[in-house]
């Protein structure tokens, strides 16, 4: 089974990277599969990196659900 979060891009990197948050865990990622990724945007993570880019209301909706499967 694989998992995707979200993680806010917090910071933009040389070459094809940037700094994320992801529930205040700050991380290294790669965005080279991804065009015209920018500040305060949300990013669905795996493995390194950003493989597809997620409107703001989707992933306070996602984050929810992860944080309610933690508290079971």
């Amino acid at each position: 089974m694989c998992l995707a979060i979200p993680a806010k891009v917090i910071e933009l990197l040389a070459d094809e990277r940037a700094v994320v948050d992801i529930g205040g865990v700050q991380k290294q990622i790669s965005l080279a599969l991804l065009d015209d990724v920018g500040m305060g945007e949300y990013v669905i993570l795996h493995v390194g990196y950003a493989i597809a880019k997620l409107d703001q209301a989707e992933a306070a909706k996602t984050l929810a659900l992860f944080s309610e499967m933690g508290a079971i």
